[in-house]
């Protein structure tokens, strides 16, 4: 188990400002055990640091008042969504508060006429997707789990529809944020392009709660499609499957998604699912447009692949057999934990340039392949970013230190080709040594944002950099 690295506590700011706050929130205010450690990170092999306390604030002035009494304490705030992150982000290292967002659940407006919604952070994207199905919109940005918008945005997060409609760097359009001096600050207004000022809408999405909290979030939406068409398609190998994306993707296709799984991640599906896929590489593919748009880029995507040896290449338009396709997809975790049961899935992602992306497909599989670690591989390969899920014993120490050995020979890969230790996870705490080998001196910069916004260092301390 990676055991992360425990910050200098302040016993008696902590203490006071307990007190204060169990005052004011009363039974919206929780220290049981049980309650801290939900809290902390529990979806990795990351120690477990759960907060002394966990506060269910429900609007932003309420938000605002918890910071500005951890601020007068210096009492670490750590933001919380639905805990789907996986780098652990929602640990409390020294300790503090976890500002638990959930009941921050309402959508405060749809502008329909715009293509945008005012949401606050605690509304996942499930129920912001079931909100506007009726007035024929949608927000595309899907990273599989039902995560907060709040915990998207702070993580910059991404899925499988990213190749087409980009990620929440590209849909976050304006952010209310409370700082770490508990000023409530709006980034932007609703305008679609604006050349006013520093791009504080851009700093405050990916920052992980390092320099303030959330609290409403202005995003872009899209209209439903006219028609959507998905396909499958099989490959005799990654390395094949790799090469018609790279295909589709300098042809100009413009393919909504299009996913990866390798054999193994095949065969786990197929079982969980109930599926009768070939077990060998699967590209899952949507095309959406207008009906003779749809036809033409599947037709287009169908001749590529031929080229690369693809195989049973199925196209379907129904709702039920594109839900079935997707749902098996989003089940994958589920399903590839179910090839070595007992056995604990680490995830791990990187992004690497297009181009590059059947080489280090290739060259992660060999290497996974020396060390006798299982590991399907899955990914967003449209725009080179994929997973591996390393399924070890968390008990046995020498598997334990292969998979963390092999986490860092990937991001050091990645890396080499001009790529990155992360393309949707972010850093958090599990891939802070690999920042600044990835951006060299930038993180002093970054490092200097950090401590002329949050000059206490309480807004989620000892995440993205090594010390605060």
């Amino acid at each position: 188990m990676v055991q992360a690295t425990t910050l200098p506590r302040n016993e008696d700011g902590i203490s006071t400002a307990l007190g204060i706050l169990k005052q004011r929130f009363g039974e919206r205010f929780h220290t049981s055990q049980s309650m801290r450690e939900q809290h902390a990170h529990t979806t990795t092999w990351i120690t477990n640091q759960s907060p002394d306390a966990v506060v269910f604030p429900s609007s932003t002035s309420e938000v605002a008042g918890i910071i500005e009494i951890c601020a007068a304490h210096n009492v670490p705030v750590v933001p919380f969504g639905t805990g789907t992150s996986l780098e652990g982000h929602v640990n409390a290292p020294a300790g503090g508060i976890s500002v638990d967002v959930s009941n921050m659940n309402r959508i405060l407006a749809v502008n329909a006429e715009d293509l945008d919604c005012v949401v606050q952070p605690g509304v996942t994207r499930e129920q912001l997707n079931t909100h506007l199905r009726d007035q024929g919109l949608f927000f595309p940005i899907d990273p599989g789990a039902n995560a907060s918008l709040g915990g998207m945005a702070s993580t910059r997060a991404s899925g499988t529809n990213a190749v087409r409609y980009g990620t929440m760097r590209d849909n976050v359009m304006a952010l209310e944020a409370v700082m770490a001096d508990a000023t409530v600050i709006r980034t932007a207004t609703r305008a679609r392009k604006s050349s006013a000022g520093y791009d504080l809408t851009r700093l405050l999405v990916g920052s992980e709660g390092t320099l303030g909290l959330i609290t409403e979030i202005t995003l872009k939406l899209h209209g439903i499609p006219e028609a959507i068409s998905s396909a499958r398609c099989s490959f005799p190998t990654v390395d094949a499957a790799c090469q018609a994306v790279i295909a589709v993707i300098q042809c100009g296709i413009p393919v909504a998604r299009i996913e990866l799984l390798d054999a193994l991640t095949v065969q786990a599906v197929n079982a969980y699912s109930n599926l009768d896929l070939p077990h060998t590489p699967l590209l899952l593919l949507e095309f959406h447009g207008s009906e003779a748009s749809v036809v033409e880029q599947s037709q287009s995507f169908g001749d590529i692949a031929e080229e690369f040896g693809a195989s049973d290449y199925t196209a379907t338009r129904t709702t039920e057999e594109r839900n079935a396709l997707w749902q098996a997809r989003h089940d994958a975790y589920w399903a590839t934990l179910k090839l070595r049961p007992g056995a604990q899935g680490i995830s791990t992602d990187v992004c690497v340039p297009i181009s590059r992306l059947a080489e280090c497909v290739d060259k992660a599989q060999s290497r996974l392949a020396e060390l006798g670690i299982l590991a399907p591989i899955v990914g967003h390969v449209g725009d080179g970013n994929f997973h591996c899920l390393l399924l070890i014993d968390r008990d046995n120490p020498a598997e334990v230190a292969k998979a963390d050995g092999f986490v860092g020979w990937l991001n050091d890969l990645a890396i080499s080709m001009g790529g990155t230790c992360t393309g949707e996870h972010g850093i958090g705490q599990g891939k802070i040594p690999y920042l600044v080998k990835e951006l060299g001196p930038a993180t002093r910069y970054m490092q200097a944002i950090k401590t002329a916004l949050d000059p206490q260092g309480i807004m989620n301390p000892g995440k993205i950099f090594v010390s605060d």
